[in-house]
């Protein structure tokens, strides 16, 4: 381990130490954190747009924030924060606020697995979610960034975490989440500014099908791996 990455580590658990005892210390970042949690939770993208308006002239912050929080969090769909983002600011002004704050939560989610490894990292991300998307990575290599990006029921987040732990340099997976990461964004923010009331709740439901997917996936291969490890004993 070089002394560059040792720095790396030994800042990157500082900060989220210091988020930690932020989150349990101050009441007020506990209660912000617990409310966006709940709303993000909800799967409603009505309370998600009417979280991100309340802040007026402070939404696009709020927003660019919430992403790169759904982002680190994977469990929590990044996908209603880029339909809201239409609904407020327009499909092409929403796409790139979604696209650019997304960028940002991929970047962290690999800086954070380069620097802490696998242990520290299924925490974030999930033992499940990482197992999913290893299997991708052994058929596809170098290619597999760019693959998972196009696929609607692959974790993005879960991606971004499983790249951090491969030889993988980080202009490359960052160029590759760009360009697959854009038609998904281009996509939901269409849908998101130009569909209201019903058919947007329809869609809505649709890409949440999407997540069941995923966790469908991650649930599967938790069970074959539980599977393979029993018959090995």
């Amino acid at each position: 381990m070089t002394k560059k990455h040792n720095y790396g580590r030994w800042i990157t658990v500082a900060l989220i130490l210091l988020a930690v005892l932020l989150y349990f210390c101050v009441p007020s970042v506990k209660n912000t954190v617990d409310t966006v949690t709940s709303v993000l939770g909800s799967a409603n993208v009505d309370a998600v747009i009417e979280y991100i308006r309340s802040f007026g002239a402070f939404a696009v912050v709020v927003s660019f924030s919430l992403m790169v929080f759904s982002s680190l969090l994977a469990p929590l769909p990044a996908f209603l924060i880029t339909v809201s983002n239409a609904a407020i600011f327009g499909w092409w002004q929403g796409a790139i606020l979604s696209w650019s704050s997304a960028m940002v939560g991929a970047a962290l989610c690999f800086l954070i697995a380069r620097a802490l490894g696998r242990d520290v990292v299924e925490k974030f991300a999930g033992k499940g979610a990482l197992a999913a998307v290893e299997g991708y990575f052994e058929k596809y290599g170098s290619k597999t960034i760019l693959v998972c990006r196009l696929l609607p029921f692959v974790s993005f987040d879960a991606v971004s975490y499983f790249a951090g732990l491969t030889p993988i340099k980080f202009l490359p997976f960052f160029l590759a989440t760009g360009i697959g990461q854009l038609p998904a964004t281009i996509v939901y923010s269409y849908v998101g500014g130009m569909l209201t009331g019903g058919a947007r709740w329809l869609v809505t439901g649709l890409l949440c099908l999407f997540g069941l997917g995923i966790f469908s996936t991650i649930l599967k291969q938790m069970y074959d791996t539980y599977q393979a490890k029993k018959a090995q004993k």
